[in-house]
């Protein structure tokens, strides 16, 4: 008999996509996936130990989807989601709870896992919280095919090596300052003045159009494709990923480079000076540490190599949560 599993999703596009991915890489003749999609009100910023085990802080129309039958499995991919998974065991105590990421002390003991990132494993420990380098993510190589597929002959006056610029920008408290920007742009130049080719380089609403500016002055004399943040047309992220010969991404975001890795190509991580927080350091190091990744700052381009084989963090979880 399949067993069901509810997938707890919010506006969070970042987490949607790691709850996605997971469910991805389940097998469907083993598992029903129901996606509960899920909107908040103002109360949904309360503290989780005030929320507790009730559906408070949900919208009525989202409270009334949470009802009973109850599944044999819940995903909580956020924090937001953790009292809602915890409602849904109060009142099925069979069910099992796997959460992504930390969600601090309170209930952690009503989770048969919590599937936390290596580079916050400064936090407290509990016997079922696992750590996992970077994070689940949905770039699969099925994706990664279907995207060469379609973008292959945009791209294909490009020459070779084609390298991928992912650039994210400002986090919290952190700017991405033009220093930053130059410091990136210069670091693609160097690594293309050594090994020829092109560009395809993608900006985020957090880079900013100063910074924007900064990089592709420096950048526009390379052969390149960009998408800059504000394009209307189709964004080519995936194409990208799948098109590129070898990547660099900002190491704002953990999202992009979980899912860069999972390409299996070399991977080159830009940290700058007095930006990421230590949690993104000590997360770039990790993968770095590990063969997944290098800093474009300190190695040795002649020397850098693709990993043996591809991050899949989601592969990972997704293969614990079939042990339920």
């Amino acid at each position: 008999m399949k067993k069901n599993i509810w997938i707890l999703l919010d506006n969070r596009i970042g987490s949607r996509h790691q709850a996605e991915g997971i469910a991805d890489c389940l097998d469907k003749t083993r598992f029903t996936i129901t996606e509960k999609t899920l909107e908040y009100n103002r109360w949904a910023a309360l503290p989780n130990f005030i929320r507790g085990t009730t559906l408070l802080g949900l919208v009525s129309e989202s409270k009334n989807t949470i009802s009973a039958p109850y599944p044999d499995i819940v995903l909580s991919p956020t924090r937001r989601t953790a009292p809602i998974a915890r409602y849904i065991k109060k009142k099925h105590p069979e069910t099992k709870l796997v959460q992504l990421g930390h969600i601090g002390r309170t209930g952690i003991k009503d989770f048969t896992f919590i599937f936390a990132p290596e580079h916050d494993k400064n936090k407290f420990n509990a016997p079922n919280i696992h750590y996992t380098v970077g994070c689940p993510h949905f770039v699969t190589r099925e994706k990664l095919d279907s995207a060469y597929q379609k973008w292959h002959d945009k791209f294909s006056t490009l020459p070779h090596p084609v390298t991928a610029v992912i650039i994210g920008g400002a986090i919290k408290k952190h700017p991405f300052s033009l220093e930053n920007a130059e410091q990136l742009a210069l670091a693609v130049k160097s690594l293309k003045k050594k090994e020829g080719g092109s560009l395809l380089i993608t900006t985020s609403r957090r880079t900013g159009t100063a910074a924007e500016e900064k990089i592709m002055s420096t950048l526009n004399a390379f052969p390149h494709y960009a998408y800059l943040w504000g394009t209307k047309d189709e964004n080519p992220y995936l194409g990208f990923l799948a098109c590129a010969d070898n990547i660099v991404v900002t190491g704002d975001s953990v999202s992009m480079c979980s899912e860069a890795t999972a390409t299996g190509k070399t991977l080159r991580i830009f940290t700058g000076s007095d930006w990421l927080t230590p949690k993104h350091l000590r997360f770039v190091q990790s993968l770095c540490s590990k063969g997944y990744a290098a800093d474009i700052a300190n190695e040795d381009y002649t020397r850098q190599q693709p990993p043996d084989t591809p991050l899949n963090t989601a592969q990972e979880i997704a293969a614990v949560i079939a042990t339920l």
